[in-house]
């Protein structure tokens, strides 16, 4: 039973994997088409709670939108990533690099060598952290995207809606703030900015 629910496990983990990177995928090559179709998928889900909100409050639709997305994010990352295994790589990463100027600027030709050498290993640790870092990028998008895509897919039909900005006024969610972002991007980004920095310190993720 033991083996097979590892197996289970190991199947699930490979399928959710490939899943979240075809979405990636999917987004950057298939083009409008598919992340309208993408969209339209998650409004089953999204439509009736801006209904219940109503359309003019579609700003506390976003905040909702990104606060699931960063806690998401964030217990994903707690759970895929080796932090001790990230800090002691980037501490030692920051000692060696110092260690190796100096080396160099002292001319001290043996040291530089054996350093060298002792670089290469220090790669594959960062490749190891790499690795650990793309994991929960694909989980993440598996649910991300396609809120991400609704959203876009639901102003892009709604292009009068707007939101009374701080400091602002009102702005029409779809008019850019600074180049390609738009009102709604911005305020969806500094939402999911704010509510993950609370989650990452309540469950004590990364370096916060």
């Amino acid at each position: 039973m033991f083996l097979f629910s590892e197996d289970f496990k190991k199947k699930t983990n490979q399928f959710l994997l490939a899943f979240g990177i075809s979405l990636m995928l999917g987004i950057m090559i298939l083009g409008q088409d598919f992340r309208d179709s993408l969209g339209k998928s998650v409004g089953f889900i999204m439509d009736p709670l801006v209904t219940l909100l109503g359309a003019d409050n579609f700003h506390i639709v976003l905040f909702i939108m990104a606060s699931i997305t960063a806690l998401y994010a964030t217990l994903i990352q707690k759970y895929t990533i080796d932090w001790d295994l990230m800090r002691n790589t980037q501490e030692k990463m920051k000692v060696f690099q110092k260690d190796f100027r100096e080396a160099q600027l002292s001319n001290n030709t043996a040291l530089v060598k054996k350093m060298e050498e002792e670089r290469n290993n220090m790669m594959s640790e960062q490749m190891e952290m790499s690795k650990q870092q793309f994991k929960p990028m694909a989980y993440i998008s598996i649910i991300s995207l396609p809120l991400f895509m609704w959203a876009y897919y639901y102003i892009k039909s709604h292009a009068a809606a707007s939101f009374v900005f701080p400091f602002w006024g009102t702005q029409i969610l779809t008019d850019t703030v600074l180049g390609p972002f738009q009102y709604w991007i911005f305020w969806y980004f500094i939402s999911s900015l704010a509510v993950s920095q609370l989650v990452r310190k309540a469950l004590g993720v990364g370096g916060v």
